[in-house]
């Protein structure tokens, strides 16, 4: 299927902002940079704001052909013809997801650091799987720690993209994407850089490189 392949390289994940102009020039500078995959999250925003933002950064993330996932609100990205949803522990099941946004829509599914929760959300028909914190997030600071092994088993039990977050810079990404990441969700190493652009690059980059010694081990 489509969706097992598109999720793959830098997925950034917007930060919670009010203003949306800026929001949408660090979108576009990230996305120049080279992320793949966009997350609209935005845990403080109301009704009218989150349908503002989710309206405009889908039209941007077309131009640069990304993917567009929606955070938590599997109705917000059927309004807004989002490419899919990422659900969490509590924002309901796969199949409520996919009964609204129909079966060419990817669903994402938070497994944490539970090889079950992942297990279970690839059987209801999750099209990726993310597991995190990797290490320790200004975002989530009270979020679980998952540990490397956890790709590593992943990659071999499950047949869907995984998805590493939690604290991950250029510095400590490649070793996921080596453990078995597909994509590494970031918010503050890109959004809160000085230069976005520059870092999403960087993540591009490192991703692409780590993904290319894999194969040439592969073939070795």
């Amino acid at each position: 299927m489509m969706q097992r392949h598109v999720i793959k390289g830098l997925y950034a994940i917007t930060p919670d902002s009010a203003d949306t102009p800026e929001l949408l020039r660090k979108v576009r500078l990230a996305l120049q940079g080279g992320a793949r995959v966009l997350q609209y999250r935005n845990k403080t925003a109301g009704a009218v704001l989150h349908l503002q933002q989710a309206r405009a950064l889908r039209q941007l993330t077309g131009e640069f052909a990304a993917v567009f996932i929606v955070n938590d609100d599997a109705q917000l990205a059927a309004e807004v013809d989002a490419d899919g949803v990422h659900l969490g522990g509590e924002d309901g099941s796969v199949a409520a997801a996919r009964a609204l946004l129909g079966e060419t829509k990817i669903i994402g599914v938070s497994c944490y650091n539970r090889p079950p929760l992942a297990v279970q959300a690839v059987q209801a028909g999750a099209d990726y799987v993310a597991f995190g914190a990797f290490f320790p997030s200004s975002v989530k600071p009270e979020a679980v720690q998952a540990e490397s092994e956890l790709l590593v088993w992943a990659r071999r039990e499950l047949a869907v993209p995984l998805v590493a977050i939690g604290g991950i810079t250029p510095g400590n990404g490649a070793a996921l994407v080596q453990a078995g990441a597909d994509a590494l969700a970031v918010i503050s190493a890109v959004f809160d850089a000085e230069d976005v652009q520059s870092s999403a690059q960087k993540f591009s980059t490192l991703i692409s490189k780590a993904q290319h010694d894999i194969s040439q081990s592969n073939v070795i």
